[in-house]
């Protein structure tokens, strides 16, 4: 992935505690004067982020982007909407999905693919309280696993030697 020209700029790693993510789709952003500088340099948060359909269109809400520093009057509201990029058919699809099945539609990564900001949008189903519960169990007895692994390969070359 190296090669690819692909670099990280934010992840969402608390849609994956509170979502099952069904469905990735890949979508440019709409970004005017500094934003793309201020983002290159890591003033993103995803944090509190959602996208939304309305008039045809996709957008994404309360995506932070701070004010670039060197930047002038031409810096924007950090929490201003965007308009995401994506074809009409996906963006029906996406706008069928939400209305009937109870989806949201949540920001999952803001990275540059080939010098072009691009969003990754996940079509995502809330977790109930008992799937975060289960979630937690399995990653706590695979941290156990692990721990105990390790202290079984370490201790049998202490008894070796």
């Amino acid at each position: 992935m190296a090669g690819s020209g692909i670099k990280i700029a934010a992840k969402n790693a608390k849609v994956y505690h509170d979502y099952f993510v069904e469905e990735k789709y890949e979508a440019g952003i709409e970004l005017v004067g500094t934003e793309v500088k201020s983002i290159r340099s890591g003033s993103l948060h995803l944090k509190e982020a959602w996208c939304q359909v309305k008039d045809g269109e996709l957008w994404i809400k309360q995506m932070h982007v701070s004010p670039y520093e060197h930047g002038n009057i031409f810096n924007k509201d950090p929490l201003r909407p965007r308009r995401l990029l994506m074809h009409r058919r996906e963006i029906a699809h996406l706008y069928g999905k939400v209305k009937q099945e109870g989806y949201a539609l949540i920001p999952l990564a803001v990275y540059f693919k080939n010098a072009r900001v691009k969003v990754e949008v996940g079509l995502c189903k809330g977790k109930k309280l008992y799937d975060k519960r289960e979630d937690a169990a399995k990653r706590d007895a695979a941290r156990q696993i692990d721990r105990a692994m390790k202290e079984r390969n370490t201790g049998s070359w202490k008894n070796r030697s």
